[in-house]
């Protein structure tokens, strides 16, 4: 498709709908899709000051689904408070514990007393609060009821169009389609989806009951049958049963058993009073797209890979990309960046999904056919009911947050975080004086400079602010070639006094320097964004070109 003038004439830029955009060079960034995946990334882009359109082609309200629900784990939770998501504290359930049985045998019970318990919400309550959440930021536009049906790239950007109760055009600097699994922006950047389809099946039921375990989740393994059953708020379950894959329909009354049944043999032999409240059957399909990036255009969530057997969480890994892509977006439409950088993306997420893909692929014959555990797996002698708790808690190859392989080796000291790994949520001090946790500082697109000072949390900041290495450290920072904050912390888990931190805008470690090394960190920080920024995006495939030039960077750093 090709655009003459008349048709450029009319296309919406929102620059006059979004305040202060007007004066800008780069047109906002245009998100398709209005699940949690888009919301996320477009109050991510916000975050880091860069306005989006999200086109919903939906009327803009959540279907309340209570059997539809989302697991979180520490860091996807605090990505969604910091985003400003209010409902996970009034909807959501922390897991008091986790169990397991194994033939109506108690096997293990892990509580959460050195680590943080798992999240758990439904996924419309999750929508709901960052969509209200965008629909209250200035820098997001949230358009209802606009289904794209085309694309075209350019020298200068991208445009899509929609119809439905918006009718038109819309022009953009970068385009994310977070649509889902059936994702038209995939389709219309002609890329393949390959992968299985039903790989597990599950009957799922909503029901409000007592169980012996208040507020404990519990897997209940006795091979081939599986059922968990999860917490939510106010005496609410979301139970999951295991279905023979090529079975047959699930009746109601063939569920209803299955509930009366698994209640009785967890409640002595009689079923307990319940309230069913919702009900569905949950199929899970493993895919991968070939590519995640076409020019100025991306996928992310289901649009660019579905999984979820085995305890994997397919909208947490969405979140995952939301939050690696929109730091990159955002050094992109503020200062420029490298064509590595934007390719980056592909690169680290959808090696991470792939690596946990392989994972369950590699697990789910031995684990769905009882018999011991015998793949390529780490740790592959343990055991089943220990590989699937580690899926469900966010642990091991199937759950853990990735680590992505680190763009430069330095680690002059060892701390407990290998480079390229998430960094210790531990107590900063921020820009404004204030004590607060080092991923409450995240998502504002700037690389973090952390010095380890043992002995500030006691001392006045006005004390060491100029003392120490703190001037020379704030000279190295403000020569940097992105934005930076430079921050303190008290300590840090296997790093000694004087140790420098360079972190990611994700949150993942960088590099670890013993003092301050001014030449060494501007290197390792031109390496985090790859490069100065390109001259021109590549050219995209199949569709046609989109140069961009980018405006020079401004080095800042905020240490006041």
């Amino acid at each position: 498709m090709s655009l003459d003038a008349g048709t450029y004439s009319g296309l919406h830029t929102f620059c006059d709908h979004i305040p202060d955009i007007g004066s800008r060079a780069m047109d906002p960034v245009i998100v398709v899709g209005a699940g949690p995946v888009g919301l996320s990334l477009s109050l991510a882009l916000a975050g880091a000051g860069v306005p989006s359109v999200v086109l919903d082609e939906g009327p803009g309200k959540e279907e309340v689904r209570p059997a539809r629900t989302v697991v979180l784990h520490a860091e996807s939770t605090a990505m969604a408070h910091r985003l400003g998501c209010r409902t996970l504290r009034d909807e959501g359930a922390y897991f008091a514990a986790w169990r397991t049985m194994r033939r109506s045998r108690p096997d293990r019970r892990i509580t959460f007393e050195d680590h943080p318990a798992p999240l758990h919400v439904p996924q419309h309550a999750l929508t709901r609060g960052l969509r209200d959440a965008a629909a209250a930021h200035p820098l997001v536009q949230l358009i209802t009821d606009s289904k794209l049906d085309a694309l075209e790239q350019d020298g200068r950007g991208i445009t899509a169009h929609t119809r439905g109760a918006e009718t038109t055009w819309w022009r953009g600097s970068y385009l994310v389609g977070c649509d889902g699994a059936r994702s038209t922006v995939r389709k219309l950047l002609g890329i393949r989806f390959p992968g299985r389809t039903a790989v597990e099946r599950h009957a799922v039921a909503a029901l409000r009951t007592e169980l012996p375990w208040p507020g404990e989740a519990l897997l209940h393994r006795s091979p081939p049958q599986e059922v968990t059953s999860r917490p939510l708020r106010d005496g609410v379950w979301r139970l999951d049963w295991l279905l023979p894959p090529r079975g047959e329909l699930v009746t109601p009354d063939a569920l209803v058993t299955l509930i009366r049944d698994t209640l009785a043999a967890w409640c002595g032999g009689t079923t307990p009073p319940y309230d069913l409240i919702d009900t569905g059957v949950h199929t899970l399909h493993h895919r991968l797209a070939r590519r995640w990036r076409d020019g100025r255009a991306f996928l992310a969530g289901d649009a660019a890979h579905l999984l979820g057997a085995l305890g994997t969480q397919g909208v947490e890994e969405g979140l995952r990309d939301a939050e690696n892509l929109a730091w990159k977006l955002s050094l992109a439409w503020h200062q420029g960046a490298s064509d590595a950088l934007l390719d980056s993306y592909e690169a680290e997420r959808r090696t991470a999904v792939a690596s946990r893909l392989r994972a369950a692929d590699q697990a789910m014959p031995s684990l769905r056919a009882g018999g011991g555990l015998r793949t390529y797996l780490p740790g592959a002698a343990r055991s089943a009911q220990s590989l699937l708790t580690d899926g469900h808690l966010g642990r091991g190859p199937l759950g853990a947050e990735p680590a992505y392989a680190p763009p430069v080796a330095v680690r002059e000291v060892p701390t407990a975080t290998e480079p390229g790994g998430p960094v210790a949520n531990v107590p900063v001090t921020a820009p404004d004086g204030a004590t607060v946790p080092l991923r409450d500082l995240l998502g504002q697109g700037r690389l973090l400079v952390v010095l380890v000072a043992p002995g500030t949390g006691v001392w006045d900041r006005r004390h060491w602010l100029g003392a120490g290495l703190m001037p020379r450290l704030a000279a190295a920072v403000s020569a940097l070639p992105v934005r930076t904050d430079l921050l303190v912390a008290d300590r840090y888990p296997g790093a000694p006094a004087h140790t420098v931190l360079l972190v990611r805008p994700d949150g993942h470690l960088a590099a670890t320097f013993a003092g301050v090394r001014p030449a060494e960190l501007y290197e390792a920080a031109d390496a985090v964004r790859a490069g100065a920024p390109a001259s021109r995006v590549p050219k995209p495939t199949p569709s046609t070109a989109a140069p961009a030039p980018a405006p020079a960077p401004t080095p800042t750093v905020v240490i006041d």
